[in-house]
């Protein structure tokens, strides 16, 4: 029976008494979840056994505190990306026998080939086993369906690893010159002030350096890159997908038109397109109270309706000037780059 169809049969049986078996924790990933979200906790009563994670770590003498989690389950593998990092422990669940193998290609394409995966099979079962390989070298085959990988993060120096911080290198992206900058951009998230759960319009969205890095800041974090270029907006994609956020809705298509019928969002940035008028001024109607806004204007046309909204709205103007060192003949000079004026602002 279809798992939508056997949540939708036991919540019919309310006001009996109905025994629901589940493997592992409920909670962790599990039917439980499903299940709290149309029955009250007080009408529930769960007696969890240890998670594929619990047992996972106790096999692999891991501190459960100290790994990094991620559920590949029927997901992108791509999510794990963020988490590739030199010496973390990472305990992937996955849908199936091809995942492990599909995984390690990614860790190997991306430069994390050296990294030890451990495959757990059946854990707490009769047919329990562990293998271990490298990425780049991964063979394993005759793989239980139930699996969770071990994976003891190691990397070539050419390996990609994202930083932590905002403000990623531009060249992580891909672009063709339409990016907001990295110092312009660790300065624009900043006044974004990414919060759990919010959701973010980035308008004009370029190559999605803002709506990924938005989402890269948190798990719950989710955006929508708005782009009337189809071969940006199929970039955005591509490069959404590259960091680890495949989750990144993209709509393709002109500002304000095509804001008409998104979901309502907490913060708003606008970085291309945003000279129209008409733009600014939905972005303001859309944002939800207690949201904010932040654009970005390089040309005078585009400072200049900052500036009048800021008159009549108030927020906080600023002006973002960045140099770099660059060849001056046979010596070195400063190279500035165009000044940014930037407005963000609250909405009351």
């Amino acid at each position: 029976m279809p798992f939508d169809a056997a949540m939708s049969a036991v919540t019919a049986l309310a006001g009996r008494k109905v025994c629901v078996l589940a493997s592992g924790d409920p909670f962790f990933h599990g039917v439980g979840v499903t299940l709290a979200r149309k029955i009250p906790a007080e009408e529930m009563r769960t007696i969890p056994a240890p998670s594929s994670i619990s047992l996972a770590t106790a096999r692999m003498g891991w501190a459960l505190q100290d790994v990094e989690t991620v559920s590949l389950h029927g997901r992108p593998t791509d999510l794990i990306r963020p988490l590739l990092h030199p010496g973390a422990r990472i305990l992937a669940l996955t849908s199936d026998e091809a995942a492990p193998a599909a995984i390690a290609a990614l860790l190997a394409g991306i430069g994390f080939g050296p990294t030890r995966i451990t495959v757990l099979e059946a854990l707490g079962g009769a047919s329990e086993r562990m293998r271990s390989t490298l990425a780049a070298s991964f063979s394993i085959e005759n793989i239980n369906p139930l699996n969770v990988l071990a994976l003891e993060i190691e990397s070539t120096p050419q390996a990609r690893i994202l930083p932590l911080a905002h403000g990623l290198a531009d060249d992580l992206f891909e672009h063709d010159g339409q990016i907001t900058k990295r110092e312009v951009r660790a300065l624009t998230l900043s006044a974004l002030s990414p919060r759990r759960g919010k959701l973010l319009w980035d308008i004009g969205a370029g190559s999605g350096s803002i709506a990924i890095e938005w989402m890269l800041a948190h798990p719950s974090l989710n955006a929508i890159a708005i782009e009337a270029n189809p071969e940006r907006a199929a970039r955005i994609g591509r490069n959404a997908a590259a960091f680890g956020v495949p989750g990144l809705a993209i709509v393709q298509g002109t500002a304000p038109a095509a804001l008409a019928d998104l979901e309502t969002p907490d913060a708003i940035f606008i970085g291309g397109g945003g000279s129209d008028p008409d733009v600014l001024d939905a972005a303001i109607r859309a944002l939800h109270p207690g949201g904010r806004l932040v654009a970005n204007a390089v040309t005078l046309e585009m400072e200049a309706l900052l500036i009048a909204r800021h008159d009549g709205l108030g927020g906080t103007l600023t002006r973002i000037s960045v140099a770099r060192a660059a060849s001056v003949g046979s010596m070195t000079g400063w190279k500035p780059a165009m000044p940014i004026t930037q407005w963000s602002w609250e909405k009351p």
